[in-house]
């Protein structure tokens, strides 16, 4: 299993996770009850009910570098490039833009 905690800007938004079942991303509850919370793609409106999917959800594979930098990224951490949720993992800490990426390690 691997996680991720999802940032919008400096609050943590939600959680993502990549399991046997596929792909399940939740808001944080902090997060809904903050005034100003803004969803992190139009894809994922505000919400507690958990999203689910068997594939990467389209905002979060685009978020993932391409051509050159994806090679860079394959190369130097020697990650499969279908292997999605890896890749994200370890190249969208600083993305451009609102959302950030971090790892959970496993406890």
């Amino acid at each position: 299993m691997k996680r991720a905690k999802i940032y919008m800007y400096d609050f943590l938004a939600g959680i993502l996770i990549e399991d046997d079942e596929g792909y399940h991303f939740q808001y944080e509850k902090e997060y809904l009850k903050m005034r100003n919370s803004e969803p992190i793609s139009l894809t994922l409106p505000l919400t507690d009910s958990t999203y689910n999917n068997k594939v990467l959800f389209p905002f979060f594979d685009g978020l993932i570098p391409e051509g050159w930098l994806l090679d860079i990224a394959e190369k130097n951490w020697k990650i499969n490039v279908r292997d999605r949720m890896s890749i994200l993992l370890v190249t969208c800490r600083d993305c451009i833009g609102a959302v950030s990426v971090y790892p959970i390690e496993n406890e």
